[in-house]
């Protein structure tokens, strides 16, 4: 069967060293890549994730979604207020709601977040949820450590992990 069109709009950000590539339906943002991954990694995630997706390259439609990305990465942004479109399964989609919920500048670990979804004894699928997050930074993945208090894997890398954690004001 033949799925209908989707738009799929994107764009760069260049921050620093970082770059990071934006992918958003009419419905909101759906995803960001992290610095090491490349145009054709988003373009694969798109293809995957949004039936009859065309990409178009859209600085202007993408504007917002760059602008308060460097706003958060430049420290003057601690809440994102863009639209999202999470495309995942509903477990991860729950998962991804969650982070949405913790505060800039706290850190929750993955059994909280188990918890708090409802799950308590899914705290390995609570993080392979996380480990999928197609939103990082925006839903915000960096946020979550170990029960321990340590730092955890994270898809950008543990340096790029505790950079965002500095930027919110926590040391690591």
């Amino acid at each position: 069967m033949k799925h209908a069109s989707t738009a799929v709009y994107w764009d760069t950000l260049q921050y620093r060293a970082w770059t990071f590539h934006l992918a958003a339906t009419d419905q909101g943002l759906c995803q960001i890549t992290l610095p090491d991954e490349s145009y054709d990694a988003m373009r694969q995630w798109v293809e995957k994730h949004v039936p009859g997706a065309i990409l178009l390259h859209e600085t202007n439609i993408m504007e917002p979604y760059r602008n308060q990305l460097a706003e958060y990465l430049s420290g003057r942004r601690k809440v994102f207020t863009l639209p999202l479109d999470f495309r995942g399964t509903p477990f991860q989609v729950m998962v991804w709601r969650a982070l949405l919920e913790i505060p800039f500048g706290t850190t929750r670990s993955y059994s909280q977040i188990a918890l708090a979804v409802g799950r308590p004894k899914s705290v390995r699928a609570v993080g392979a949820a996380n480990g999928a997050n197609p939103l990082p930074i925006v839903a915000a993945c960096h946020r979550v450590i170990g029960k321990d208090g340590t730092l955890t894997g994270y898809g950008g890398g543990l340096a790029m992990k505790a950079e965002l954690l500095r930027l919110e004001g926590l040391g690591w």
